[in-house]
């Protein structure tokens, strides 16, 4: 005979994947004029205890009256105790994001997705391109490396951004720009003024689109991966120049959480073919994407 009293049991421990859990913002730095970053802790110790995700994994971010917005954690799941969410001001969610203040609460779905695969990576060179925000992504996987350093080889950071003003990440690139185990290559779509293209040779920028950059560095193949992030038509032609240096397809991994809403394949906005973005992804290998049904790539 079925007992109702384990029938109840059962339903009361099913978890509610819509119930965000609460966020209290601790810290916000502002990358650029419509970009933010937020520190987030968790309200609750025992979820802050048992939290952990992996460098490329995203979530759903809450301004409660507002609705959810995805975003990657661009935090390194080596840094325990918070994460951090950098975002652009593109609609009413992160307007209202935006609107909020050290000390208020959001809510956090997550995390989602699978990640880039570091155990993989171990003993090989990395080659990291970030186009705009797209650097967020791979600045968890960055941080992440960095902090175990000694178990990869040669490192290479080549960030791009429309102007200088539109970088993120300011300070963290002029930390990496002073290490000595790694090469940054920064690049601008173009300078706005003669005194900033004076500052910005002097800092060894370049000027130019990544693709081109790329090119011009003529980073080796030889047990190397290529880590890809940026916008969709950045990431089209840099897989495309990544082609041409020899890399092969498998050694070539990217993101795609910019088509994503739901997080767990119920809205069917990242459906592709037979795949779910949010669930399959959203990392991919270049091969993996060149045989998705509508890609791009």
């Amino acid at each position: 005979m079925c007992s109702m009293n384990s029938t109840s049991t059962d339903k009361t421990e099913l978890k509610n994947i819509y119930r965000p859990m609460l966020m209290k913002i601790i810290s916000i730095a502002d990358e650029t004029k419509d970009t933010r970053t937020l520190r987030l802790e968790f309200s609750d110790q025992k979820e802050k205890d048992a939290f952990n995700f992996k460098a490329g994994q995203f979530g759903l971010y809450s301004a409660f009256g507002h609705g959810e917005a995805v975003f990657c954690i661009s935090s390194s799941p080596s840094k325990k105790g918070y994460i951090e969410c950098t975002f652009k001001k593109v609609g009413k969610v992160t307007v209202a994001l935006r609107n909020l203040d050290i000390g208020d609460t959001v809510g956090f779905r997550g995390p989602y997705g699978n990640n880039f695969p570091i155990d993989n990576l171990k003993g090989k060179n990395l080659l990291f391109i970030g186009g705009g925000i797209g650097l967020a992504p791979l600045r968890s996987l960055i941080d992440n490396v960095l902090d175990l350093r000694s178990e990869f080889s040669n490192i290479t950071i080549l960030c791009g951004a429309r102007s200088v003003s539109d970088f993120i990440y300011k300070g963290q690139i002029r930390e990496w720009e002073s290490r000595s185990d790694l090469k940054l290559v920064k690049t601008v779509d173009a300078l706005t003024s003669p005194a900033e293209e004076t500052e910005w040779k002097a800092s060894n920028g370049r000027v130019g689109l990544i693709p081109k950059i790329l090119a011009d560095i003529n980073p080796s193949a030889n047990n190397t991966y290529a880590i890809v992030c940026g916008p969709p038509i950045m990431i089209k032609f840099t897989l495309q120049e990544l082609e041409k240096l020899n890399f092969s397809r498998d050694k070539v991994i990217t993101t795609l959480e910019n088509r994503m809403k739901c997080g767990f394949g119920k809205c069917g906005r990242c459906n592709i073919g037979p795949i779910y973005i949010c669930k399959e992804g959203p990392v991919f290998t270049a091969e993996e994407l060149k045989n998705l049904p509508q890609s791009d790539f």
